[in-house]
């Protein structure tokens, strides 16, 4: 039954079709907008019953498609796509408001507060906590983003538009607001979807950034300040950090150097820089107190007097006076840090600013200054809330992460020890016959590197990007950098070979090793490799130099990666391996005396990890959040969840309510897990064992792939600047996890998301599965996520494309054992949920889902007739813009694709 919320809903998705549709008809003919309509008729014909007469009419009105007709359908439904995006996002906004006025909801501060008191937690407890806490969602560069800046710039003036008139109504008529919709939806309509061109560093670096400038310079210190005052703590350190990959994740990209590093320093520095300059210049405008009729501070004073503004107008003005200083001072800090002179050059020159601790100290004599001789109404103002700014994000903006993989980093050690003398063949040596050789020279204080000798180009751009990141550090300060991700981790020698190269640009010194700013962090991403986590974090922190480093900071930070543990195992598979890992690490960590810090290397899609945030956190093991977690955010994943600031602001609510609740008031997953975890590791076995036959030892099967999904059209897409194989092999091990997602999304198969769980199930008790779903939050979150990649596939139209395979034997064979397969992981969880379909128990997304379908399920049908023309030979760029056109639709209608 549909509610008031869902009529909106739907209004304004027939709102913003409509005047899209006479846009079609205005600019692109009526007979293209005839065949719009026919194509989606016959679209939902075909979904109703792919049999009937109506459905069958489907093939021919796509046959009989021109080119041109055919790009101008996939740019139709792409379009209409984005803007019933926007209507649902609006219509998420709006839940989210009657939910709280109905109650506090879990996820929200007032609800996650109240949920701490009910369970015998306090205020002061959270305070406690938030003090000490780490929060940091990471922003990566990760290719499954496939909407070009300008078109997430006209979506986003699509979505002000209707909020402006939902704020002042009577000031926005019907006719004025259609005008003004119809105006960006023109836009839209003559607005390239698709990029031309393929992404270099910078442009990731640019779309990172003017996220972070858009969105978190305004909501992070907002949230922080709201948080501040809730625990009625005005001191209280900044629990959330952004983070970032690009610029500093060489993993498998060769276009990230020390160059991109510096730049990604640079843009950074520039655009919080320049909101800075912007906020102490509208200050100066504001605060025009004159010193003969407000008592100053005498430190307020001092500065006043030691400004270089020597203006008469301002003479008795000392706090513009002062901001006059500060404006100079961080005028000249751009030009430090960037290289170029502020946007707005001061009148006068001031030395640059040593850090941000120096600028936030100016800037509290103001406050405080304000403060005690004018009370209250100064403590939350703009200048406050400037501090709080400088507070979380310095004059680096994002923590910057640095990643490269293990085999790199034994190679570039393996070429210094050889130069140097010390060892003719490193990678010959075993474990730990490296790890004594790499303690030795780690206590040594030579170095390996010869200025004057000759070494792999490799070696050299390794040690010029750690050199660029030593330099960051003195410029930006310890938050600049932080971290050191080490990917394919499978021993601890490689964590101990970053120790290595970081001594040899001046970072890790012997005989102070709890000095090095940067820890070398493991990520586990295989599930042999998260199997062996324990192990090799064992036996890691008992070398004394990474053991050090832990002490020093008291955490040590691993990260497990959601995606190629469920390439390489199914999504049951991962997720119980992820479960048993973490629970192993944290007992490392104990021991050790030190706090485990996970970092999740988490997609958009179900099958690399993604889903609800808050229900993620809370799925945990017990004790493995502790106050502290590091997330990634990848692709379309950021404009969707950080896109507007008030979505945004949610999100980070969201995020920091799941970790107060996980580490305050965790659910009983230890006792869960005991009492469920055999069955879970039986479920576990079988499903790896189904998939793999499947995916790895089905004869033929990388050949269904490769034709039954737009997998070759995907690298065309030109979304990331890193190739989408890590090699030229065509085998699924080299395949990189993003592509192999996405491809299976488009296709609407959704593999990753589901395949194993039915066969696991079978023949199980289902009563335990029931209990289980109800009581082990793990559990239920697995299945509840499941469940929603499963209401997206289509196992009708994912036969369209089996049709694609030219032996048909083989796409009988395979597409039959997906059939099956989902058919029981469809039976199984319908049982263990109770329900008579899928997302019975969640209307709400399951409304949504199916009112965007309509409009996805004919971009898939128009992909896959320009896929068919484009293998038979059809050359015509024509072709693969159609079909582009199509993959961006499809991802943007499916929104967690990648």
């Amino acid at each position: 039954m549909m509610q008031a919320a869902d009529y909106k809903l739907r209004d304004e998705v027939r709102l913003l079709g409509g005047l899209l549709g006479e846009v079609i008809r205005d600019e692109g003919g009526q007979d293209l907008y005839d065949r719009i309509e026919a194509v989606r008729q016959a679209s939902v014909a075909y979904h109703r019953d792919a049999a009937s007469q109506d459905a069958s009419r489907l093939e021919s009105l796509l046959a009989e498609l021109s080119l041109d007709q055919a790009v101008g359908l996939a740019h139709g439904f792409a379009a209409f796509s984005l803007l019933a995006n926007v209507a649902e996002d609006r219509a998420g906004k709006r839940r989210a408001k009657d939910q709280s006025a109905a109650g506090a909801r879990a996820d929200t501060p007032e609800g996650a507060l109240e949920r701490l008191m009910a369970a015998g937690r306090s205020q002061a407890d959270a305070k406690v906590l938030l003090e000490a806490a780490l929060i940091s969602p990471v922003l990566t560069a990760h290719p499954s983003e496939v909407r070009r800046k300008s078109v997430i710039d006209r979506i986003a003036a699509v979505s002000d538009l209707l909020d402006a008139c939902d704020r002042d109504g009577d000031a926005c008529s019907p006719q004025i607001l259609n005008e003004r919709l119809r105006r960006q939806a023109t836009i839209l309509w003559t607005t390239r979807l698709v990029r031309q061109t393929g992404l270099v560093v910078q442009d990731e670096i640019d779309t990172v950034v003017s996220f972070l400038e858009r969105i978190f310079l305004k909501v992070a210190p907002a949230q922080l300040a709201d948080w501040r005052r809730r625990l009625e703590a005005p001191e209280l350190a900044p629990f959330i950090r952004i983070g970032a990959w690009v610029g500093g994740d060489r993993d498998g990209n060769p276009n990230v150097d020390a160059a991109a590093l510096k730049a990604a320093f640079a843009t950074a520095a520039r655009a919080v820089l320049r909101f800075y300059l912007n906020a102490v210049n509208a200050l100066g405008a504001e605060l025009s107190l004159s010193g003969s009729l407000a008592t100053v501070s005498p430190e307020l004073a001092a500065l006043a007097q030691g400004s270089g503004d020597a203006s008469p107008h301002r003479a008795d003005e000392p706090y513009r006076r002062a901001l006059s200083q500060i404006y100079a001072r961080l005028s000249a800090t751009h030009v430090r840090l960037t290289g170029r002179p502020a946007p707005r050059p001061a009148p006068f020159e001031a030395a640059p600013y040593d850090g941000p601790q120096a600028f936030r100290a100016d800037l509290a004599v103001l406050h405080d200054s304000l403060v005690a001789n004018h009370g209250r109404v100064f403590a939350d103002d703009g200048l406050a809330e400037l501090i709080a700014a400088v507070d979380v994000f310095g004059f680096h903006m994002a923590t910057l992460d640095m990643r490269q993989n293990s085999d790199v980093h034994a190679r570039v050690v393996a070429d210094l020890l050889k130069v140097a003398g010390v060892c003719d063949d490193y990678e010959a040596l075993d474990e730990e016959a490296r790890l004594a050789l790499l303690e030795a020279e780690l206590a040594s204080t030579r170095p390996l590197f010869n200025p004057y000798a000759d070494y792999q180009a490799e070696t050299l751009k390794e040690r010029a990007i750690l050199e660029a990141a030593a330099q960051a550090l003195t410029d930006f300060g310890p938050q600049a950098i932080r971290t050191h991700v080490v990917s394919k981790t499978d021993a601890a020698s490689d964590l101990l070979e970053v120790y290595l190269l970081l001594r040899e640009v001046g970072l890790y010194r012997p005989g102070a090793p709890e000095t090095c700013p940067i820890q070398a962090v493991p990520l586990f991403e295989t599930i042999d490799d998260l199997r062996a986590s324990r192990p090799t974090l064992e036996r890691l922190l008992r070398a004394p130099s990474a053991l050090a480093v832990a002490k020093a900071r008291g955490v040590q930070e691993v990260m497990i990666g959601y995606s190629d543990s469920n390439k390489d195992g199914s999504y049951l598979t991962s997720t119980w391996e992820l479960h048993e890992a973490s629970r192993a690490l944290l007992e490392v960590t104990d021991k050790a005396g030190l706090r485990l810090q996970l970092f999740h290397g988490r997609g958009g899609a179900v099958g690399r990890g993604g889903g609800s945030s808050f229900s993620a956190v809370l799925a945990q093991p017990e004790d493995t959040v502790a106050g502290r977690i590091r997330v990634t955010e990848q692709g379309e994943v950021i404009a969707n969840k950080y896109g507007e600031p008030e979505v945004a602001r949610r999100n980070l609510d969201a995020l920091t309510c799941g970790v107060l609740l996980a580490s305050l008031a965790p659910p009983p997953d230890a006792d869960l897990t005991r009492r469920h975890g055999s069955a879970m590791a039986r479920l576990s076995t079988a499903s790896m064992s189904a998939y793999r036959g499947l995916v790895y030892e089905t004869e033929g099967f990388v050949d269904y792939f490769r034709a039954a999904t737009p997998i070759a059209e995907i690298a065309d897409l030109k979304i990331g600047s890193r190739p989408a194989s890590r090699s030229t092999s065509t085998a699924i091990e080299d395949l990189r996890a993003i592509p192999w997602v996405f491809s299976w999304s488009q296709s609407r198969v959704m593999l990753p998301g589901w395949f194993g769980f039915g066969s696991a199930v079978a023949g199980e008790d289902m009563g335990e599965l029931q209990a289980m779903a109800r009581d082990w939050p793990f559990f239920r979150t697995l299945v509840q996520n499941m469940e929603m990649v499963m209401a997206k596939a289509d196992m009708t139209i994912a036969r369209r494309y089996a049709s694609l395979v030219p032996d048909r034997a083989l796409a009988d064979r395979v597409y039959g054992a997906l059939l099956q397969e989902w058919e029981r992981t469809h039976t199984a969880v319908l049982t263990i949920t109770g329900q008579d379909r899928l997302l019975g128990g969640q209307p709400e997304l399951d409304r949504l889902i199916r009112l965007r379908m309509p409009y996805v399920e004919p971009l898939n049908h128009v992909q896959i007739e320009l896929i068919r023309r484009r293998r038979a030979g059809d050359d015509d760029p024509r072709v693969r813009e159609g079909i582009l056109l199509a993959l961006n639709g499809v991802a943007a209608g499916l929104r967690n694709s990648g």
